[in-house]
């Protein structure tokens, strides 16, 4: 993949506080991958570059609402997300208790997310971004091409990797910028999202290659 400001963004998946502060509600389920990977640093190098650069920044964030409380059946991360109360909100129409909660953004990406310019897409309501607005966003700014991170690799990232490639965009998942949950029973997230990564994405890099790629408009991968 050859990265251009013209046509490639970055797309973050989930950069908030449950899914990547050790105080957030799946840290002791996430916490060893989250550093093992510093993906909390990888993070804010991509930013930093995105912003250096002149590369669109995109978030797709996970929000649930009391509302959505009422659903009739969930899958089985669906059904502890809602009994743990990740990254829930008070309302769609209202920010009471938002700041510094489960589903506000880690600290470190505040000043890059707030910056006037990032794309905050509506929230994915499951996994995907079937259920929220991105592809139009990035659609009306002819983005084409995707550099993508953030949680969880082998869930929403994963989801979000199939659906714009059905979409037709060419994805580069920065391997070193996400993380997964380990589960006794369910097994390591993170290592299965790899094998499905190197299958199906256009490349799968690290964030030192894909800054590098940025910083020099070149290819990647």
């Amino acid at each position: 993949m050859k990265f251009d400001n013209g046509d490639t963004a970055v797309v973050i998946i989930d950069p908030q506080n449950d899914v990547l502060s050790p105080a957030g509600k799946n840290w002791d389920s996430v916490g060893a991958s989250v550093t093992e990977n510093e993906t909390v640093q990888h993070l804010v190098d991509i930013f930093t570059a995105a912003q250096a650069f002149d590369f669109g920044v995109f978030i797709s964030p996970h929000y649930f609402y009391p509302t959505d409380s009422t659903w009739l059946f969930n899958g089985p991360l669906e059904s502890d997300e809602f009994d743990s109360s990740t990254f829930a909100r008070s309302g769609a129409l209202t920010l009471d208790g938002f700041l510094g909660s489960g589903a506000d953004w880690l600290e470190e990406f505040k000043p890059f997310i707030q910056d006037g310019r990032t794309v905050v897409a509506s929230p994915h309501k499951v996994w995907s971004p079937q259920s929220n607005d991105l592809i139009l966003q990035l659609r009306k700014r002819s983005i084409s091409k995707v550099i993508l991170g953030g949680m969880l690799a082998n869930i929403c990232v994963e989801s979000h990797l199939r659906d714009l490639l059905e979409n037709g965009f060419e994805v580069a998942v920065v391997r070193d910028a996400t993380a997964g949950p380990r589960h006794p029973t369910r097994g390591d997230g993170y290592q299965a999202a790899l094998i499905n990564y190197a299958f199906l994405a256009h490349a799968v890099v690290s964030t030192d290659e894909v800054v590098g790629a940025m910083s020099a408009r070149g290819h990647c991968g």
